[in-house]
């Protein structure tokens, strides 16, 4: 049997296309290994120590205290309080609302060091779980329960990294404080959170790491003392008894409730500064 002859053309093309495919065979491949899969939010990079080149972040504090409200937690059950530093330092009078047009005079013990402060009232109410010692990691979740705007409200938000307080008068100072992305807040709320500054942030086991200082809302951040500033503040005092957990975790779903739960039972109450 007589087979056709190939035109030259259709020869060529085959023998170039297998040299080529002999000569990509041969090639040495070093492609980098498929990356692994991102770390879930709750489940980030741990967060390094405060360095100096964290970025900053600039409050300016009044010369003179101004009146005003803002939150405080229980962390002993004998009428030992957190709240915020600038909420409190400065005032004539100051009171842990305990009811409808009724307060509970409180005794300010300032850190110059740092901006938590420390409240004393004859009496308290139920303490919070510390969690200071707790290793935090980027995404992790926080609660902040208070009083934004002068009314009961709460936020949540994510864990960014460090940054540098950097406060200009009144007790002028830089210290570390760990920053937050608002991720959600009480139904309603709109605007400024003033008033929540004082709030504990609290873990997702109920655990006090932090106390709400300040926020930036332009860039929907909130900021909090860094657990080792209050390990500070609070080794001037007597340390305060270890306190029972919360009832459940806290999720974004309960929260509110959570919230509600604890200024309920004073656990969590507004501040007043009468300068």
């Amino acid at each position: 049997m007589k087979f056709p002859k190939l035109p030259d053309w259709l020869v060529y093309s085959a023998a170039v296309g297998a040299l080529l495919i002999a000569a990509v065979g041969r090639q040495e491949r070093t492609d980098a290994p498929e990356a692994p899969p991102p770390f879930p939010e709750e489940e980030g990079a741990p967060l390094g120590p405060a360095t100096p080149f964290d970025p900053s972040v600039l409050v300016e504090v009044p010369a003179q205290a101004q009146p005003g409200v803002g939150t405080a937690f229980s962390i002993s059950d004998d009428g030992v309080w957190l709240t915020a530093r600038h909420v409190v330092d400065g005032c004539a009078t100051t009171a842990i609302v305990v009811g409808e047009g009724r307060g509970v005079a409180a005794k300010v013990h300032v850190d110059p060091r740092s901006e938590a402060a420390i409240l004393i009232t004859e009496g308290g109410a139920p303490a919070l779980p510390l969690g200071l010692d707790q290793p935090l990691r980027r995404g992790e979740r926080a609660f902040h329960p208070g009083f934004p705007q002068g009314q009961p409200g709460e936020a949540t938000s994510r864990l960014i990294g460090r940054e540098t307080l950097v406060v200009r008068g009144r007790g002028a100072r830089t210290e570390p404080v760990l920053a937050w992305t608002e991720t959600g807040r009480t139904d309603n709320l709109t605007g400024t959170l003033a008033g929540l500054s004082g709030a504990p942030a609290l873990d997702a086991e109920g655990r006090v790491i932090g106390v709400t200082v300040a926020e930036a809302p332009r860039r929907g951040r909130i900021y909090t003392t860094a657990p080792e500033t209050v390990r500070a503040t609070l080794a001037t005092i007597e340390a305060p008894p270890e306190a029972a957990p919360l009832p459940e975790p806290i999720t974004p779903d309960n929260y509110g409730r959570t919230a509600d739960a604890l200024r309920r039972n004073l656990r969590v109450a507004q501040v007043m500064c009468l300068a």
